[in-house]
């Protein structure tokens, strides 16, 4: 569940940016379990009071953090679903567009796709993952059913394949590095889509 949070003024050098920023590092090295605010404290280079000033909780931390993640991998797909025309392109549409979320807010998303759901917090980052991933197999589904995609695919499979491939972009991006996220997006979308579409 994610906490709400009170809008603090932050101590010089240790503002809630900076401490996000810091955590979903340090997370996404040791383990959200792994690591303990003592942890976050010692990378900060401060004491475990600069952070309780910003947030109650380590998991109000990761809260903000798979936030950051899933809010803009939702914005992609709400704006999918608003859209008319082939499944197939708007398909191509929610690939693109989660690429470039993908490099964006490349730290968060890769610690989302770390999370197992061994917390509440991660639980329901887990449920709002799932949503986008069903519109992903429902429009592979759609683009089979409508002729736009070879018919001998497998819908489920074909979406976990596709989206797998964009998600495995996070084992070799590294944050800060020159991505163009429009690029990228559409070399992923040329490569998987050559031998997806029919004709």
């Amino acid at each position: 569940m994610t906490v709400p949070l009170t809008r603090r003024r932050g101590r010089p050098g240790h503002d809630l940016e900076s401490v996000l920023t810091t955590s979903v590092a340090v997370f996404t090295e040791r383990g959200y379990e792994g690591t303990s605010i003592d942890d976050l404290a010692r990378a900060l280079g401060t004491g475990k009071s600069a952070i309780y000033h910003h947030v109650p909780s380590k998991d109000a931390l990761l809260g903000l953090a798979l936030d950051r993640a899933l809010m803009g991998l939702e914005d992609v797909a709400d704006s999918v679903r608003r859209l008319d025309g082939p499944a197939v392109d708007r398909l191509e549409t929610l690939v693109r567009g989660s690429v470039r979320v993908l490099v964006e807010r490349l730290p968060y998303v890769t610690l989302l796709l770390r999370v197992r759901g061994n917390s509440e917090v991660e639980r329901e980052a887990l449920v709002r993952r799932r949503r986008i991933d069903r519109l992903g197999a429902e429009l592979v589904r759609q683009a089979v059913g409508a002729g736009e995609l070879r018919p001998d695919l497998d819908p489920a499979l074909t979406s976990r394949l596709l989206f797998g491939m964009v998600n495995s972009l996070t084992e070799w991006l590294r944050p800060g590095a020159d991505h163009d996220a429009d690029e990228l997006a559409g070399t992923v979308a040329a490569i998987a889509f050559a031998g997806l579409r029919v004709g």
